[in-house]
C-alpha cells in the first residue's frame, strides 16, 4: 500500500526502473551542484554574505526539487538560474539601485504572479505575444553578458574608466589559474563528462592554493554559519513596493523567468515522453520562486543539466527526490566551499554565456524587422552592463520598424504595451 503511494506521488509507473530514477537524480545533481559555489559568488556581488548565499542556494534547490517530485512527478532539477542571477545582482542592485532586500522582495512578488500565470491561461498569452526572435536574442545577450562578467571576474580582460577594456595580466597567478580552469571546463564539457563543471572549479581551486593566487578576504566571515543565513532569511523588504523602479523590476523579471522555463519544460518534459506532466511541473516551478525570495536566492528555473539525468534514465520525480537529498548533503560542504577563489568560478561563467549564445542558432535573420531588434537586445545588453536597458531597445524598436514597413498589426497589443512601458522608463529616468 505504502509502495502504491509513492509511486502514484511521484509519477512512477508499471516498467519505470527505480535503480535507474535514483542514478539519474545522483547524475542530475552532480552536473548542476557547481551553482552553489556561482550563484552565491554572484549573491555575493549584490551584497548578501557569502556563506548565507549558500545557505539559500541550496534551500531554494532542496524546495524546488521537492515541489517539482511531488507536484510536476518529472526528473526536473530546480535550482537559481544562470543569467538570471545576473539580472538580480547586476541590474536589479546596481542598475536599478534596489537594495537586495527590495531585490528579494521582487523575487518574491515575480513568484506570486508567476503562479497566477501558471494556474491561468495567461501563460499562453504572454509568451505568444513575444515574437520568439526577441525571445532568443535575451537569452543571447544575457549570455553575452555572463562571458563579459566571467572575463571581468577571472582579470582575463581589465575594465577602465579610459578604454572599454584591456586583456589582463597573463603573468599574474590568479589569470593562469582561470585559463587553465577555463580549458579544462571546455574539454570536459566537450567531451560530456558528467560533472564536469564541478571537476573544473574544484581543479581550478587546488591549482590557485598551489600558486598563491586565492585572495580570501571577502569570504572570511566570521560566526556560525546559520547564524549568518539569519541575517537573509526572511530579509525581503517592503520599503520600494510603491516605487515605479519597483514593479518595473518585477514585470521584468517576469517576463524572463516565463520565457526560460516554458521552453526548458516544454522541451524537457518532451524528452521524457510526457508531456502531460508540463502544467505540472510548470506550477512546481512557479511556487519555487516565492520561496527563492524568502530563502534569499535569485530566481529559479528548469535545470538544462536536467538532461543529463533524462539521459542516464530519468522520468519521474523519484529523480528529482533524489536530487532534493543530495542537496541536503551539500550543507556539511560549505565550510570548505567558501575558500573556492573567483579564478576558478568564474571560467565556469564564461563556458554557460557560450551555451547560451546558441539561441542564436533558433534566430530568424531573413527579415530585417524580426532580427534588428532581436540584434540590439543581444548586443546592447553587455554594451550598456544593463539587462533591462537592452531589452529595452529591442522591444521598443520592434513595432517601430514594424510600423515603418506597413505591418503593425503583426505586434500583438501585449507588444505594444511592454514598448510603451519602456518609453516612459526612459522618461523616467531622464526626468529624474
Amino acid at each position: 500500500m505504502k509502495a502504491g503511494f509513492w509511486q502514484k506521488s511521484l509519477g512512477l509507473r508499471p516498467g519505470d526502473n527505480w535503480k535507474k530514477e535514483l542514478i539519474a537524480g545522483a547524475v542530475s545533481y552532480f552536473s548542476v551542484v557547481y551553482i552553489v559555489m556561482v550563484n552565491a559568488n554572484i549573491l555575493h556581488d549584490a551584497g548578501m554574505p557569502l556563506k548565507a548565499a549558500m545557505i539559500g542556494t541550496i534551500l531554494t534547490s532542496i524546495a524546488g526539487c521537492l515541489l517539482m517530485a511531488f507536484g510536476g512527478k518529472s526528473p526536473i532539477v530546480v535550482v537559481p538560474g544562470m543569467g538570471i542571477n545576473a539580472f538580480f545582482t547586476y541590474t536589479l542592485v546596481h542598475s536599478m539601485k534596489l537594495g537586495w532586500q527590495e531585490a528579494l522582495m521582487v523575487v518574491a512578488v515575480t513568484g506570486v504572479l508567476f503562479t497566477i500565470v501558471t494556474f491561468t491561461s495567461l501563460y499562453r498569452i504572454i509568451s505568444e505575444a513575444i515574437p520568439q526572435n526577441l525571445q532568443h536574442g535575451i537569452t543571447v545577450g544575457i549570455g553575452l553578458f555572463l562571458t563579459f562578467i566571467g572575463l571581468q571576474k577571472s582579470e582575463i580582460v581589465i575594465a577602465h574608466q579610459t578604454t572599454f577594456v584591456t586583456i589582463g595580466h597573463f603573468s599574474d597567478p590568479s589569470v593562469i589559474v582561470a585559463c587553465i580552469t577555463l580549458l579544462l571546463a571546455l574539454v570536459l564539457f566537450i567531451r560530456g563528462v558528467q560533472g564536469g563543471l564541478l571537476i573544473s572549479i574544484l581543479a581550478g581551486t587546488g591549482l590557485a592554493y598551489l600558486l598563491g593566487a586565492v585572495k580570501p578576504a571577502k569570504q572570511m566571515e566570521s560566526g556560525p554559519i546559520f547564524k549568518q543565513y539569519g541575517s537573509i532569511f526572511g530579509h525581503l523588504s517592503w520599503s520600494g513596493f510603491g516605487s515605479l523602479v519597483f514593479w518595473i523590476a518585477v514585470f521584468l523579471l517576469l517576463l524572463i523567468v516565463v520565457f526560460e522555463n516554458i521552453g526548458l519544460i516544454a522541451a524537457q518534459t518532451r524528452m521524457i515522453g510526457r508531456p502531460e506532466n508540463f502544467k505540472g511541473s510548470l506550477r512546481a516551478l512557479s511556487l519555487t520562486n516565492i520561496f527563492a525570495g524568502i530563502f534569499g536566492s535569485s530566481p529559479v528555473v528548469a535545470a538544462a543539466e536536467t538532461t543529463a539525468g533524462i539521459a542516464a534514465g530519468g522520468r519521474t520525480g523519484l529523480s528529482s527526490l533524489v536530487s532534493a537529498v543530495l542537496f541536503g548533503a551539500t550543507f556539511f560542504f560549505i565550510p570548505l566551499l567558501a575558500y573556492i577563489p573567483d579564478s576558478a568560478i568564474a571560467p565556469i561563467l564564461i563556458v554557460i554565456g557560450g551555451l547560451m549564445v546558441q539561441n542564436v542558432k533558433e534566430m530568424d535573420f531573413g527579415d530585417l524587422t524580426e532580427a534588428f531588434p532581436a540584434f540590439l537586445i543581444m548586443v546592447m545588453i553587455p554594451f550598456t552592463y544593463s539587462i533591462v536597458d537592452g531589452m529595452a531597445f529591442g522591444f521598443i524598436a520592434y513595432p517601430i520598424v514594424k510600423l515603418a514597413r506597413g505591418r503593425g498589426r503583426e505586434v500583438s497589443p501585449v507588444l505594444y504595451g511592454i514598448a510603451a512601458l519602456f518609453v516612459a522608463n526612459f522618461v523616467l529616468h531622464a526626468l529624474l
